[in-house]
């Protein structure tokens, strides 16, 4: 098979990743190749059992076109979403169902050198313990806190690779290609590409973590910024609290609004003698179980803990306010970890941009509980890989013509 025509077939599998049911004409728009080209690697798809006549479109006034989809089986993505204290990783399929259980292990990142070692290690035991041949898994996408510039395949806050740059670190000991990228912004990809940002010309979705991250979409796609450091939300200095952010600086959004924060002032007014279902057991636990703790006393209507998340979402309102009147967003979505807490966080949220927006800019941006809630960063993960599928290939080309020239010019 020549590059170009692998590089075809691998863009008609992304579209169809993205879209799980396209007519030829839909995918040749898409891949921008002729429709009698398109065809005929769509049937050669066929054969080779990639793809699968999904029946005829619903009917727009003329002849009804065939409809093509993925077998959910033809590869695999690994999965991984990182936070500052835990890790989760499984293996997805062309339809994004698990098809390994999501595998959840503590690893702290913050000051711990061998962070990255005991990743690629949990790794490679993940894809041994699933059976699946390394040869049917498309890559590993990898979503993590930190500045990262997802270019240079680094993180600036945490994970040093001890050689190259975390990809060629974790490519080398799996055998399989990697992306990174912020979690935020795979958040944002996510809700872009299967969630409730599909569709939305600008949309931004909050991710609402230990920190409270930012995934921007501007004109239909995912803005990074010129170094991918774009959506550091938690980082806007909203209060004069005085308090010490984990960033350096003092009064940051995620100082008042962070699920860290939320942990903090249950403990506090815990020792305080606040009543709550809650009592004093938080103290003994650490942040990650102290948090589910929380949450679920908040959704069985504990006053205590619903007042919590009542104040981060008003202050994350106070923060989204701001971003309405420079982005003038057609949506928000809460997203992340906090989503989970849902109405509870969307009530307030709403409330601080009553008080706090221009009213006919505010009535142009819908908040929205995401669907996809703590999966986004999963989804979000494999959606790196799938965007990045054909790039490969495209490096294959380039080297040939680059060989080519080569060759024609000294014969």
């Amino acid at each position: 098979m020549s590059v170009k025509k692998d590089s075809y077939k691998k863009n008609i599998v992304k579209q169809l990743y993205f879209s799980p049911a396209l007519s030829c004409a839909d995918i040749s728009e898409k891949i921008n190749k002729s429709l009698p080209l398109t065809t005929k690697t769509v049937n050669e798809l066929i054969e080779e059992d990639y793809i699968i006549e999904n029946g005829y479109a619903a009917s727009s006034g003329g002849r009804r076109p065939l409809t093509y989809s993925l077998k959910p089986d033809v590869l695999y993505i690994v999965s991984i979403a990182m936070d500052q204290f835990v890790t989760r990783i499984a293996i997805m399929d062309m339809q994004n169902r698990y098809v390994t259980p999501v595998e959840k292990f503590d690893l702290i990142l913050a000051k711990n050198p061998e962070a990255l070692a005991t990743l690629a290690e949990n790794i490679n035991s993940h894809i041994n313990a699933s059976g699946l041949p390394k040869t049917k898994i498309a890559g590993i996408g990898i979503g993590m806190p930190g500045f990262i510039d997802a270019g240079k395949g680094i993180n600036y806050t945490f994970l040093e690779a001890p050689f190259g740059n975390i990809p060629s670190y974790v490519a080398e000991k799996t055998g399989l290609d990697v992306y990174i990228d912020n979690d935020s912004s795979l958040i944002g990809l996510a809700e872009l590409r299967f969630g409730a940002a599909r569709n939305k010309a600008n949309a931004m979705a909050i991710n609402i973590g230990w920190g409270v991250g930012l995934g921007l979409i501007l004109e239909g796609k995912l803005f990074r910024g010129c170094n991918g450091f774009a959506g550091e939300f938690s980082h806007i200095p909203v209060f004069s609290n005085n308090k010490l952010c984990s960033c350096g600086k003092k009064g940051c959004l995620e100082t008042e609004s962070s699920l860290s924060a939320i942990v903090e002032k249950a403990m506090t007014g815990l020792n305080n003698g606040q009543i709550s279902i809650l009592k004093g057991q938080l103290n003994t636990l650490e942040t990650e179980m102290a948090f589910e703790e929380i949450i679920r006393a908040a959704q069985n209507g504990d006053q205590f803990a619903v007042e919590l998340f009542s104040e981060a979402g008003y202050n994350i309102g106070r923060g989204v306010a701001i971003l309405i009147h420079i982005l003038n967003p057609e949506i928000i979505i809460l997203s992340g970890r906090g989503s989970l807490a849902g109405k509870i966080l969307k009530a307030p949220v709403q409330q601080a941009l009553n008080e706090l927006c221009i009213p006919r800019l505010a009535a142009s941006s819908e908040i929205e509980v995401s669907a996809l809630g703590y999966e986004a960063e999963l989804i979000g993960s494999a959606a790196l890989v799938m965007e990045n599928y054909e790039n490969k290939i495209r490096k294959n080309i380039a080297v040939l013509n680059e060989q080519t020239n080569f060759y024609t010019k000294n014969n």
